[in-house]
């Protein structure tokens, strides 16, 4: 409807996707085997890297912007005891060949219309993946080292920041650093985060952000938009606008997306890009904690089809299905089975069709 075309990526890819310098994932987090050549592969651990790897490939002559979805599943080996699965089930959207204001907005504006229209009550935090960068970048650390600053800044673990920050000579950088997971809040944050600029691609990108902040403070979202500069993905590839989502139902982020224009390139021919993804387990086991999943269940219907009316049922069935019913159709020649049948599953209401058509809630007396 709104102009984006599903995507399906390999479930099993050449680990070689996920491993190029500089936006790769973790080998210890990814699921490895060999193929019959002994060629390397894994599970696949991330859907954005396989669809940039396919765009770059197969789509640089299509019409600009492309707009792409997907619903897959993604596997990480988590480590022990987090309480995190290790195999997830994701939805969410890519746009490649835009950049700009409108292409970030139509992002943002996209997640939240999926949040509100499934869970409702949440916060959005936007932040820049330019900050932590172009910080950290300064520092002559490494690579164990900055992982584990990016996870205390993320986590706001001020005590580990502080441990890590020792030792390290930049005392202007340390101090910038270490104001990071505190720069958390309105409008007001960025005139503080100024004070932490150091170059003028740092203070553009403030620029651009509370520019983008106002536009989206215009919109439904002005009570739920957090500005976070502390905010920094696990993911390499991100080269400007970064967003989460939370609720206080869950204790992870349900949505996260960014900007990751020189992603394509790695691939090939370079394309600017944006997109999010969507934890779908984690939604579904909150609508579910609410309720919400019973609430269907509730409204199915099942069909008692009566000896020689079984096309007639059929094309009642598709009638119900138009209109957005849920229906389920009775293999049973009794009704008494067919009641039997949809009280062990869980439907609520009956349907029979013969010669006139009967609806009932189970439990009524049959008419």
């Amino acid at each position: 409807m709104r102009g984006y075309n599903e995507v399906l990526t390999p479930g099993v890819e050449y680990y070689d996707v996920f491993g190029i310098p500089g936006v790769s994932i973790p080998q210890q987090e990814m699921y490895k085997t060999t193929d019959n050549n002994g060629r390397l592969i894994v599970f696949r651990p991330d859907s954005t890297l396989p669809i940039a790897r396919m765009a770059s490939a197969r789509l640089q002559n299509f019409q600009k912007p492309v707009r792409l979805f997907y619903r897959q599943n993604v596997y990480r080996n988590t480590p022990d005891h987090t309480g995190v699965s290790n195999e997830a089930a994701q939805m969410g959207i890519e746009i490649l060949g835009a950049q700009g204001l409108r292409a970030d907005l139509e992002a943002i504006m996209l997640a939240a219309d999926t949040l509100t229209k499934t869970i409702g009550d949440f916060r959005l935090e936007i932040g820049n993946a330019v900050f932590f960068q172009n910080l950290v970048g300064k520092l002559q650390i490494s690579e164990e080292r900055r992982e584990q600053l990016r996870t205390t800044i993320e986590s706001k673990n001020y005590a580990a920041l502080s441990g890590l920050l020792e030792n390290i000579q930049d005392q202007k950088i340390v101090e910038a650093i270490r104001k990071l997971p505190r720069l958390f809040g309105g409008e007001e944050i960025f005139k503080e985060a100024e004070r932490y600029c150091p170059d003028g691609d740092t203070a553009d990108m403030l620029l651009y952000m509370k520019t983008l902040y106002r536009h989206l403070s215009e919109t439904a979202l002005k009570d739920r938009i957090i500005v976070d500069l502390g905010l920094v993905q696990r993911n390499d590839y991100y080269t400007g606008i970064i967003f989460s989502a939370y609720t206080q139902e869950y204790g992870a982020a349900v949505l996260n997306g960014g900007r990751y224009d020189t992603l394509l390139g790695k691939f090939g021919d370079s394309m600017p890009a944006i997109g999010f993804s969507v934890d779908t387990d984690a939604l579904t086991a909150i609508v579910r904690r609410r309720g919400g999943g019973e609430s269907r269940i509730r409204k199915k219907t099942i069909v008692h089809i009566m000896p020689g009316y079984e096309i007639k049922a059929h094309r009642v069935m598709d009638e119900m299905v138009g209109k957005g019913r849920y229906c389920e159709a009775s293999v049973f020649d009794a009704v008494d089975k067919t009641r039997r049948y949809a009280s062990v599953v869980g439907i609520h209401r009956l349907m029979v069709v013969g010669e006139s058509v009967t609806e009932m809630e189970l439990g009524d007396d049959e008419t």
